[in-house]
């Protein structure tokens, strides 16, 4: 049986007629008839009940014709996965995404991708910039989001826009409240940092921007992962971010005055990126400089 037999067969069935069928498949009606006949001693049974005004389906051609419809479906898709890989309509992409200092506008670019390419697979991984900037290198992800000066020569981009940093402060801080923090008020303040070695990248920025705002902090250690925030939640310790959804739990994020924002942008390795990428970094660019959301207390 191949699928040109059941395309005849379901022509003839719509058509109730081998003689439209022979029109509408640009068959000779007698070749036509002679592989309905061959189907119909594969498969066992008759499938159609001919007659002087044409044809009509038999109870297990009725049967027969819904699941040859069903798979000439799965054939015309399977035919059309080479297209739809060409075309960025399926596939997948690794992203990776960098703890500490987040773009706030990644949730509306996943949003925003979802809808338009429902059929690629997204798999995001959250991390250490060192350890994500090593394994978009040896080809673990193909791209990630992070802060712009964290990419290199040979990496490709998308800048996606500048975020302010924001001061994090648990409930019973003393900085915790609502409105702009004078960056005087961060004078002799515990921050924390990573401390990690593929942190670095994070813990410099923190170092500069408080270099910048002219302030001397005590910069410590926090504990791996989400321990990271707990001396914060515990009132004893200021954090940056970039991204105000870390302040949960009663936290404040406050905005700093002088502002100082960090430019985002999306990095990939391959100089002609794969098609499913291609449709994330056009969805990117389309979404470049599109505000993130803000929580109430950040001014």
């Amino acid at each position: 049986m191949e699928l040109r037999h059941l395309r005849y067969f379901v022509a003839i069935a719509e058509e109730r007629s081998f003689t439209r069928a022979s029109e509408r498949l640009w068959v000779a009606q007698p070749g036509l008839s002679t592989q309905i006949r061959r189907l119909e001693s594969e498969v066992g049974v008759r499938l159609f009940e001919r007659h002087s005004r044409g044809v009509d389906l038999t109870d297990a051609g009725e049967l027969f014709l819904e699941r040859a419809r069903t798979a000439l479906a799965a054939a015309d898709a399977a035919r059309a996965t080479g297209h739809d890989l060409e075309e960025g309509l399926v596939g997948s992409v690794r992203l990776g995404i960098v703890t500490g200092a987040g773009w706030p506008g990644t949730s509306a670019l996943f949003g925003h991708f979802g809808a338009e390419r429902p059929a690629v697979e997204l798999t995001v991984m959250e991390s250490y910039a060192g350890t994500l900037l090593r394994d978009l290198r040896d080809g673990r992800l193909d791209a990630m989001i992070a802060p712009s000066e964290f990419g290199s020569a040979e990496l490709r981009r998308v800048r996606l826009g500048r975020e302010p940093w924001l001061v994090v402060a648990g409930p019973s801080h003393p900085l915790a409240g609502n409105g702009p923090i004078a960056a005087a008020e961060l004078e002799g303040q515990r921050f924390v940092v990573t401390g990690h070695r593929d942190g670095a990248g994070y813990d410099r920025l923190v170092a500069d921007t408080l270099g910048a705002l002219g302030v001397t902090a005590a910069l410590e250690r926090g504990g791996p992962g989400p321990a990271m925030l707990a001396a914060v939640a515990a009132g004893d310790a200021l954090v940056l971010t970039t991204a105000p959804e870390v302040a949960i739990g009663g936290a404040a994020a406050r905005s700093i005055q002088p502002i100082r924002r960090v430019e985002f942008a999306l990095l990939w390795r391959d100089e002609t990126a794969a098609p499913a990428l291609d449709e994330l970094i056009r969805s990117a660019e389309a979404r470049a400089g599109a505000p993130g959301p803000r929580l109430a207390a950040v001014a």
